[in-house]
């Protein structure tokens, strides 16, 4: 086997801006006995290089944005279907599992959700009759499309003080929310996989308290099926023993763990938005590149070992390209977190993946 690993891993160091054109398989196919890899896109993507690229490399995608509550969803009597369609269409016709992302989240949701007519908050009963008319409209008319939602996104806090985020959900409904949310989709849908989805879930401090709701939830009876891990992580962190000890942790819970929003920032984490300093090189340096391919090979060889328990494995956008890192928090400042450079062409970190991955076996 290692005499097969030296000459794979020759090869393909030796060819490291090769694109689809020249290489048959894709990373959906390196992993075929792992898990699903997947992308999540635009509705515009739905077409030319990035399409072919996806179809190329990955099985399963996500809306980006256009199944979020704000898009779909922007007025109470009104649906916006075209972006999410255009999306459940693509998958479709090129046999593409796809994720729904998601249905009650704090951000990207619309004002009118929480007031009444006179501009005042609406009581419990209207916010959870308004949340399930919004869950069984969407999931209703992706049913038998969408194969897993993320049903509820980020409702714990970052605040080591603070148990569930303060947002209008927990205000309004108190913690009641979480269940129904769950409740509802999947009497809409009692085939979908549900899954609660936050990030920063390797921190120990936060591990603790979305134990603590997934299994108030499985106390209740309430229908969740899995984890969604955000992997929005850093070429700084998190180590391989701390992403060891999280994913360990989640499948002790027998749940199905989805990493559902991947990516590798070149710049430390922030979290508050500021304007970029002038002695801020946006250079994707050697040393960076080099940190990066580091980081993804621990990545990829702990979700390898634990493949019994990963279903999915998702980036968070295609390629340097656009991602959604650009700008964010740092206004004015280009990140480069994927496997695809900005002309869409396989980078050495994909290489250093496909490798390690030969290795391991």
């Amino acid at each position: 086997m290692y005499w097969l690993f030296w000459i794979l891993a020759g090869w393909l160091a030796a060819r490291p801006g090769d694109g689809p054109q020249d290489d048959p398989r894709g990373l959906k196919d390196y992993f075929q006995d792992y898990f699903l890899i997947g992308a999540s896109i635009a509705p515009f993507e739905t077409e030319g290089p990035v399409a072919d690229l996806i179809l190329h490399e990955f099985n399963t995608i996500t809306a980006e944005n256009a199944m979020k509550f704000g898009p779909i969803h922007p007025e109470e009597n009104r649906f916006k279907w075209q972006g999410a369609d255009r999306i459940a269409a693509f998958a479709r016709l090129n046999n593409l599992k796809l994720r729904g992302h998601t249905l009650c989240w704090h951000n990207q949701t619309p004002s009118w959700l929480f007031i009444n007519d006179e501009g005042r908050s609406v009581n419990k009963e209207v916010l959870l009759s308004r949340l399930k008319h919004h869950i069984t409209e969407v999931v209703h008319r992706y049913q038998n499309e969408v194969y897993a939602w993320d049903v509820v996104n980020e409702a714990i806090s970052d605040n080591p003080d603070e148990y569930l985020r303060i947002t209008p959900w927990l205000t309004v409904c108190g913690e009641e929310y979480l269940a129904k949310a769950f409740q509802y989709a999947h009497e809409a849908d009692p085939e979908a996989l549900l899954f609660y989805n936050d990030y920063n879930t390797w921190h120990p401090e936060k591990r603790v308290k979305i134990i603590r709701m997934i299994r108030s939830l499985q106390a209740q009876g309430i229908p969740i099926d899995g984890i969604g891990i955000q992997g929005h992580w850093s070429i700084y962190g998190p180590d391989e023993a701390q992403l060891e000890t999280a994913i360990s942790e989640y499948e002790a819970l027998g749940l199905l763990i989805h990493i559902t929003e991947l990516d590798v920032s070149v710049y430390p984490p922030e979290s508050k938005r500021r304007d970029k300093l002038p002695d801020e090189p946006d250079a994707f340096t050697a040393q960076k590149q080099k940190m990066q391919q580091e980081q993804y090979d621990r990545i990829f060889r702990v979700l390898a070992r634990h493949r019994n328990s990963i279903q999915s494995v998702t980036f968070w956008n295609v390629s340097d390209q656009r991602t959604w890192l650009d700008h964010f928090p740092v206004r004015g400042r280009k990140n480069y977190p994927l496997l695809f450079d900005t002309s869409l062409r396989r980078k050495p970190v994909y290489t250093k993946i496909i490798a390690g991955l030969i290795q391991e076996n």
